[in-house]
């Protein structure tokens, strides 16, 4: 529990839609930057390597899916949801509502220590919350991998104006980066 409520502690890595239906996996960069019904990946294509420490990575589509992409009982957090995890880790109640990076070390709190998964510096983990967040990286809407190690994305099931809320934690940062600004392809 963090808060009032029960987070998941590993990242998802689920292959069917919690109502059975296969999630389409996208190897090919095109068709993912053009996929609109949801899908998802492996880092660098590669499921041997990556699907046991850092689990699936997600386009938007497949998160707002009506097949639910968590088990059931489980959902993908709205914006405002996070927002509460965020305060009930001490982040200011004015600043939880900016995006960009916020708080002070709420994020580390959220982070998995020591550098089995994390480049250095790793700054600020202490995973106190049992959250375990590890550097699972991004697909960009191009199709491209980044970051693998470096940082970790977290979709919301919140779209504002056509570009849905992220929650994104660093290497380099303790803090907590609220995204509204990110494509659905990601």
């Amino acid at each position: 529990m963090i808060g009032d409520r029960e987070w998941m502690a590993e990242n998802l890595k689920t292959l069917v839609y919690s109502t059975g239906v296969p999630i389409p996996v996208i190897t090919d960069i095109t068709e993912w930057g053009n996929d609109t019904e949801g899908a998802y990946s492996w880092y660098d294509n590669d499921q041997g390597v990556y699907s046991g420490s850092y689990g699936a990575l997600y386009n938007w589509y497949a998160v707002n899916n009506p097949g639910g992409l968590c088990p059931d009982g489980w959902h993908v957090p709205t914006d405002d949801e996070w927002k509460e995890l965020e305060l009930s880790l001490g982040m200011d109640p004015e600043e939880v509502e900016f995006t960009g990076y916020r708080g002070d070390n709420e994020g580390g709190m959220l982070i998995e220590t020591g550098f089995e998964h994390w480049y250095s510096p790793n700054y600020g983990a202490t995973n106190i919350t049992g959250f375990t967040a590890r550097p699972g990286g991004t697909r960009v809407n191009n199709g491209y991998f980044y970051d693998i190690g470096f940082n970790a994305w977290f979709w919301t099931s919140t779209d504002f104006e056509n570009m849905p809320y992220a929650r994104y934690l660093d290497t380099y940062d303790a803090g907590i980066s609220r995204i509204d600004y990110i494509n659905k392809n990601y």
